[in-house]
């Protein structure tokens, strides 16, 4: 949520906007404008810029854990079907899989 003191600064602001005829008046407005601002505000569901920084960084590591895993399970699938494959062939393919040749 927003900063206490910044809502407090923008509810003195338009206090002080108020005529000098008025100002015994500003006092009340100010805390009923700060009020209220928090009350829509709190209601907006805000998060703090280091909270939204600190998400950020989590799901950035997230994202990179996922790939690694994505690659790792690319890897092993075609490990997999490689040895399926020289399973099925004859004895000279396997000394030509060992050369990286896929299976088709």
């Amino acid at each position: 949520m927003l900063d206490p003191k910044k809502i407090e600064d923008i509810a003195r602001q338009i206090g002080a906007s108020i005529p000098p005829k008025f100002r015994e008046v500003a006092d009340d407005v100010e805390a009923k404008v700060k009020a209220v601002l928090q009350a829509k505000l709190s209601a907006l569901d805000f998060v703090s810029r280091e909270e939204f920084d600190v998400q950020r960084q989590v799901l950035l590591r997230t994202r990179e854990k996922l790939d690694a895993l994505e690659l790792q399970s690319l890897k092993t699938v075609a490990d997999l079907q490689l040895k399926l494959c020289v399973r099925k062939q004859p004895r000279n393919f396997k000394r030509l899989a060992r050369k990286n040749l896929r299976c088709r």
